[in-house]
């Protein structure tokens, strides 16, 4: 072609827009005619493109043959690709072509970079530190290299094998990152989306890199992830929670401990006895009403009554009602003890469902969360990521600790957990996990579409898989750089402990003691009421009398 600049710019943004992915493209550059000059076909290897095309090649004539027939023949060049990345794109000399032989003249391979040996090129990685994926600030004298983590030892261990270096670039403060229209980001994507970086890697998830118009593709997945919610339990009635302390933060408000002695069934078949008796002693009673609901009450609570009288009839109904309220006093009696002796919890927060009921908050410090669950059109999940909110670590931490929100981890394959610095010792306390996963996903390497290390990667990837590699550095990862005893408090943050028994104290009588001020007090407000009804009641009639 007479422009090739031109179509090498084309190319890359088709590249950029289409959807299929050509890791193993191979670029052939000819000439328009024997006299076109070679300058033309050369200046394409100073082109930035060039540098991500691993199998490229220039037909260049060279106007020059042994043949006495001048036969037209034909340097066939490429770029070094690999060594020195200040070297990378000068012109390399593999063969020559000639018209009148019609064959090579040395017979080289003409596609000689296979990513088997890249000769100390450098590789360049973005990423920030997410244990255990990636952790990019370790002393030197502790590691060497300075950084380690899951994802960073595949692409080291990837790195020894075909001769390559680690270059590892930084962006703790936008992580994940953004892409804008005009194709420039931060973060991680921006890094991948400028070609500052050849991957991105940090717990990259696949929805993460199909967000539109990012240059990108994804290997075999490095390991698969699991998302769980460390959720509290849920609020009372009066959406209120009793102060944390150790494992108590599930426990019952005092003042709920009076109602624990009978389920809602049988406050339901309390409340029908007291409906049916008190119409049973208003028919025996010759349809009066008086006294009937004071005295139904009273007895059921085994409270000494006046004499019911000769009327046999009222005799029969009342000694009904003594024995009634004779098993239901004693009933309940037992039930509070129990109440006030074993703790009584209030349910946790297993399921997304239940995640939905309590309308709970949830969040993190990114909206990449998210991304994997956007497009649902399940009406569960279109809640549950309305009750999700983006906030900065130190926030989250303190919300979990206040029990006011709920935060998502990582499940490994190695059954291990990636926790975030929020989730701190004091924070695994006060949440546990849910039963049910919110959702699941793969880990990936991103990096532009169409990339030169795409098939390599993907092989060696899938030998580590093969090997049980990455379930043996996952272990290894975290216990030499996460704190075990959160790892330890995570997984068994489920475990069943005995329920302490022991003796009343001032906790246990708050809530028996609060319900009988509140009777009390609205009983003085009734008696006060009355009083000056009362009050106005007698200045009405003597003001008639005098009248």
């Amino acid at each position: 072609m007479s422009d090739p600049q031109k179509f090498v710019s084309a190319i890359e943004q088709v590249n950029h827009l289409g959807n299929a992915r050509r890791a193993d493209k191979i670029m052939i550059f000819l000439p328009m005619d024997k006299d076109s000059d070679p300058k033309v076909l050369l200046d394409l290897l100073l082109l930035k493109e060039m540098a991500f095309v691993a199998n490229l090649l220039l037909i260049l004539p060279t106007n020059s043959t042994e043949s006495t027939d001048k036969c037209e023949s034909y340097d066939i060049v490429t770029h070094k690709f690999v060594g020195a990345d200040a070297q990378a794109n000068d012109p390399l000399y593999l063969d020559s072509w000639d018209a009148c032989t019609q064959q090579l003249k040395t017979n080289t391979n003409l596609l000689p970079h296979d990513i088997s040996n890249l000769q100390g090129k450098t590789l360049k990685v973005a990423t920030f530190t997410y244990q255990p994926y990636t952790i990019v600030d370790i002393d030197p004298a502790k590691t060497p290299a300075g950084y380690d983590g899951l994802e960073l030892r595949v692409l080291t261990e990837f790195c020894r094998l075909v001769n390559c270096s680690v270059e590892i670039i930084r962006d703790d403060e936008y992580e994940w990152g953004v892409i804008h229209p005009n194709w420039t980001g931060r973060g991680i994507l921006g890094n991948v989306v400028e070609d500052r970086a050849d991957f991105g890697i940090g717990k990259s998830v696949q929805s993460l890199a199909n967000l539109e118009q990012l240059p990108r593709y994804w290997t075999s997945s490095f390991s698969y992830v699991g998302y769980l919610l460390r959720a509290r339990g849920p609020k009372d009635i009066f959406g209120l929670m009793s102060k944390a302390e150790d494992m108590k933060w599930w426990i019952v408000a005092g003042w709920q401990l009076p109602l624990m002695a009978f389920n809602w069934v049988m406050w339901l078949t309390v409340f029908f006895t007291f409906v049916y008796a008190s119409l049973a002693l208003y028919y025996v009673n010759g349809w009066s009403m008086e006294k009937v609901l004071l005295t139904t009450f009273g007895i059921m609570v085994t409270q000494s009554q006046s004499d019911p009288g000769s009327n046999w009839r009222v005799r029969s109904v009342t000694g009904w009602l003594l024995v009634t309220g004779l098993l239901i006093d004693n009933a309940y009696g037992g039930g509070l003890a129990a109440a006030f002796t074993v703790p009584k919890y209030q349910g946790s927060i297993d399921t997304v469902q239940d995640m939905i009921d309590t309308k709970l908050l949830w969040g993190a410090t990114h909206p990449a969360w998210l991304f994997s669950i956007l497009p649902s059109k399940d009406p569960k999940i279109k809640q549950l990521i309305s009750q999700f909110e983006t906030m900065d670590g130190k926030k989250i931490e303190k919300n979990l600790i206040a029990e006011r929100m709920a935060t998502l981890i990582e499940k490994l394959p190695a059954g291990y957990f990636a926790v975030c610095d929020y989730i701190t010792r004091e924070a695994v306390v006060h949440t546990q996990l849910m039963l049910e996963d919110i959702y699941y996903e793969y880990t990936v390497a991103m990096g532009r579409k169409s990339s030169q290390y795409l098939n390599k990667l993907t092989e060696v990837a899938g030998r580590f898989q093969a090997a049980g590699l990455l379930h043996a550095w996952e272990t290894q990862v975290v216990l030499d750089h996460l704190d075990f005893n959160v790892q330890l408090g995570i997984k068994y943050s489920r475990a069943k402990k005995e329920a302490e028994v022991k003796s009343l104290d001032m906790d246990h009588v708050v809530g028996i003691f609060s319900l009988y001020l509140v009777g009390v007090a609205g009983s003085a407000l009734l008696f006060l009421m009355e009083v000056l009804a009362g009050r106005r009641t007698k200045k009405t009639l003597r003001a008639f009398e005098f009248s």
